[in-house]
């Protein structure tokens, strides 16, 4: 098998097995809307088999970031069609990432009067809000009554991804974020039937994307998972407990017959990716994580070994929107510029040079 192939994941077609990671780039407007710059950013690197778009908050209390996009209101939905639009043109698949922040935000970022977690406990660090740097604060603990509303949150957001033209969705259970503090003993110290025991505390991830699968069909779902990554406090360090909970999720996931999974984790061929990837049964997307770019050279290893149905590249895609070409002809990379990452500007966002004008010389 091939990096280079087309695969298909479900009702996801891809012209290649080169995933672009979900990636935060804080360039929507202040109502959360997707702007022209961001539907240019997307077209430019439909040439991926499979973009995975930024994380996108399914309910106002998850907005995490200033800058980040929504897919809730009638405007967001208008917003993201573009987007859409544009990628398939350029002959593109495009899956949206519905990434909820529980307790990593801040009302003064969400407009929300509280953020929300499995327990009433507070993200370590600070954030940058509209009007400054702050502590995160304590989350309020969802109770047993609001957890079925926000499961139908990440419903609802499915479905208005797929009306605005999208090929799929990715539920986020990975870096810290929502569903990810409900698997952790950490920062879950729940006692009901969502806390203690792994086989509780996998019970949300398991509802929401099965709520997720039941609105837009399996066959268009995916979810991302990142176990040990040990992000933003939600830590998993004990590995019998990490391996129980683990594969609760996959024994969860498997009867859904998923369209894939998407695993952050530092060592994709190790047993743990690899076991929760055989119990799951759904094509695994490895992603070697924050800490180490993904090169040409270990793509292409993982997919031909069989490690991995695909690979996803997170900063070399930023800096170059036609990756896939660069990698199969074995071009010289763009350097990225991490002070450009975040921001409202097309800098460091759709300026990067194409190969194709590269060696034109414009």
């Amino acid at each position: 098998m091939s990096l280079y192939e087309p695969a298909v994941f479900g009702a996801l077609q891809l012209s290649n097995r080169v995933v672009m990671a979900p990636l935060t780039r804080t360039r929507a407007d202040d109502d959360g809307v997707p702007t022209a710059t961001m539907v240019e950013y997307y077209r430019q690197r439909a040439g991926q088999g499979l973009i995975i778009s930024e994380g996108t908050w399914p309910a106002a209390e998850g907005k995490s970031y200033a800058g980040q996009p929504g897919i809730v209101t009638t405007a967001q939905i208008d917003g993201w069609r573009p987007v859409a639009d544009a990628v398939h043109a350029a002959g593109g698949t495009i899956v949206m990432q519905l990434m909820h922040g529980g307790r990593v935000g801040h009302p003064e970022i969400s407009g929300e009067p509280r953020v929300v977690a499995p327990s009433a406990l507070a993200a370590p660090g600070q954030t940058h809000t509209p009007v400054g740097k702050a502590d995160l604060p304590v989350a309020h603990a969802l109770t047993l009554d609001e957890i079925p509303a926000v499961v139908e949150q990440f419903a609802q957001a499915a479905r208005n991804a797929i009306a605005a033209g999208f090929d799929g969705v990715e539920v986020h259970g990975a870096n810290g974020y929502l569903v990810h503090e409900f698997l952790s003993p950490v920062s879950n110290v729940r006692e009901d039937r969502y806390g203690g025991s792994p086989e509780n505390r996998a019970r949300f991830a398991i509802e929401v994307a099965t709520a997720v699968a039941a609105a837009v069909g399996a066959d268009r779902t995916g979810i991302r998972l990142s176990p040990q990554h040990n992000i933003q406090g939600v830590l998993e360090q004990d590995d019998a407990d990490v391996l129980a909970t683990y594969t609760a999720v996959a024994e969860g996931l498997a009867p859904l017959d998923l369209a894939f999974i998407d695993v952050l984790h530092i060592d994709p061929s190790g047993e743990l990716v690899q076991h929760i990837r055989r119990i799951a049964g759904a094509p695994l997307i490895a992603n070697t994580g924050f800490a180490v770019d993904t090169t040409r050279e270990a793509a292409e290893a993982l997919v031909a070994a069989g490690w991995a149905d695909a690979v996803a590249a997170g900063r070399p895609v930023i800096a170059n929107p036609d990756l896939v070409e660069r990698w199969r002809e074995d071009a010289e990379l763009n350097a990225p510029r991490p002070a450009l990452f975040y921001g409202r500007t097309p800098e460091g966002y759709t300026d990067y040079p194409a190969l194709e004008g590269v060696r034109a010389g414009v």
